[in-house]
């Protein structure tokens, strides 16, 4: 019996179901069968089917070992509704399966659940502010593509470091950012990162981005205590006392006696049963229902431990603040009732954490239409989160600082050297066109070589330049660029023709040996005795 894992997407749930229907009715085995005195060909018994399809699911990675007997029934039961097995007798439409002995069977077709179809997705661009902002109302469509031009004062502007002259500059600031502007960089980067994890190419079929509230987001990762719970500033939303008293009674168990409560015998299961009814009357799940496909997409992930484990925590930035707090304080208790071994049962007939899952895992996640296998999903979910809610329920680390220097760069201001405005002469970004790898390499190696020759050859021609000005210029530009250099002066020879040597005077003769006559040399009388 293989179960292939279904992975994130739209319709994960559709698709689950239509993978376990389809193996059901191949695998599932089929006998000979009697009953009151007539025997039935290709059939099944409800309690067969049982022991089949929760040995499936059980060893299926989609949904886990945590999948009870009892959830096994529910799901049959949902087969009979849905016609994927009837009764001997050929009825069907009624949830009236029984782990029993009644007979059953495949009907000739079983027509496996449809995918909804939604409107194309039209994707909304975020404009944030930018330095050179166009003027409102202009169109951007049918702007005529204009490459800029690149002429030898324009490059002589940009390449002035490198031969030694910094221009003076000026600052220019962006138009400042309003707080909605930082809302939508929270939500648009949130969700990036988001479809960026599921490997999506979008998530309109996932979520409906329209109905993510950025306040949230901004909320669930500034205002948290020391412990990360999520603060809230409206106080009406919080948990009745009543019920947070009670959850920490449970949670602390079995230093109840420290709250000053009457203790009895089976008061522990009062207490309990106390929290199941608050949360089983809730009037939407703690994952709200426009996030259900999303976090059902999240658990085609769990192969890959680390990498659910973020996807979950963005996920869980999406929800409404008091959603949130709620949900880390049960997740709390339920993982300190779980590891507590002083805890009495709090039900003869489970243990404490099927107990729990089973509980809790519908306040948690559901669909606001029946899916057949929201039960078997929640479960899922509901286990993961018990084992990892510390980490789920943090705030991404990397998320928030991406999101943060982004801020951060948006606020900035500026440099600007004279005369750069010259380079952008259209109030809109040009377009760039495909080229080949080869066109890429001669542009690389050429396309700036002339613009720079030309630098090169306004540098020696410059009359206002002195020698030593000139030289010192060369010099620098031979360090920046040495191949046009190169290309200028392939020879000493030729770097030489531009400072031709000098010719060297004649020494001039002495005006005082040009007075006297030249006389001959004369033998003088030597001073030796």
């Amino acid at each position: 019996m293989e179960h292939r894992i279904v992975g994130p997407g739209p319709y994960r749930a559709t698709r689950l179901w239509n993978e376990t229907v389809e193996l059901f009715r191949a695998k599932m085995p089929l006998r000979k069968h009697r009953c009151r005195f007539k025997s039935y060909e290709h059939c099944f018994t409800a309690a067969e089917a049982v022991d089949w399809l929760h040995e499936l699911l059980r060893c299926s990675q989609n949904f886990g070992p945590e999948v009870t007997r009892k959830q096994t029934v529910q799901l049959l039961k949902k087969f009979l509704k849905n016609h994927v097995i009837e009764d001997i007798k050929g009825k069907w439409g009624q949830e009236d399966f029984e782990d029993n002995r009644h007979l059953y069977r495949f009907p000739p077709s079983s027509p496996l659940k449809p995918y909804p179809k939604k409107p194309p997705y039209q994707k909304d661009v975020i404009k944030f502010p930018e330095w050179n902002d166009p003027p409102p109302g202009t169109s951007q469509e049918n702007i005529p593509v204009r490459p800029v031009v690149m002429n030898s004062e324009m490059w002589y502007k940009r390449h002035s470091i490198a031969i030694g002259e910094v221009p003076a500059c000026r600052l220019v600031h962006r138009r400042q950012l309003t707080e909605a502007n930082v809302e939508e960089i929270w939500k648009s980067m949130t969700l990036s990162y988001l479809q960026k994890i599921l490997g999506l190419d979008s998530l309109e079929e996932v979520l409906d981005v329209k109905l993510v509230n950025s306040k949230f987001i901004i909320h669930n990762v500034y205002s948290v205590s020391k412990q990360g719970v999520v603060i809230l500033d409206d106080k009406s939303k919080e948990l009745p006392h009543w019920v947070l008293s009670a959850m920490k009674c449970l949670a602390n168990w079995p230093n109840c006696s420290d709250l000053k409560q009457p203790m009895y015998l089976g008061f522990e299961k009062d207490v309990f049963k106390t929290i199941a009814d608050y949360y089983g009357h809730l009037k939407e799940p703690l994952l709200t229902f426009h996030l259900f496909d999303a976090f059902v997409s999240v658990l085609g992930l769990l192969q890959k431990e680390k990498v659910a484990v973020e996807a979950f925590q963005i996920c869980c930035l999406l929800l409404p603040p008091e959603n949130r707090r709620k949900l880390q304080l049960l997740m709390r208790m339920m993982a300190r009732i779980c590891l507590n071994k002083e805890m009495p049962p709090l039900c003869d007939g489970f243990g404490t954490r099927t107990l729990m899952v089973q509980t809790f895992s519908r306040c948690i996640l559901c669909s606001k239409d029946e899916v057949d296998l929201d039960e078997l999903l929640a479960a899922r979910l509901v286990t993961f989160l018990m084992d990892n809610y510390q980490e789920i329920l943090k705030v991404p680390l990397a998320l928030q600082t991406s999101i943060e220097e982004r801020v951060a760069h948006l606020r900035r201001v500026q440099i600007k050297y004279p005369g750069a405005d010259m380079d952008i002469t259209l109030s809109a970004p040009s377009f760039c066109r495909q080229i080949s790898p080869e066109e890429f390499e001669y542009q690389r190696s050429y396309g700036s070589q002339e613009p720079l020759a030309a630098l090169l050859e306004e540098v020696i021609t410059d009359a206002k330049l002195s020698n030593k000005e000139k030289k010192k210029k060369l010099k620098q530009f031979q360090k920046s660029y040495p191949e046009v250099y190169q290309e200028r002066f392939p020879t000493p020879e030729s770097e030489a023709l531009l400072f031709p040597e000098k010719p060297k005077p004649k020494p001039q003769l002495l005006m005082w040996a040009l007075k006297k006559p030249f006389q001959p040399f004369q033998r003088t009388r030597s001073f030796r005795m």
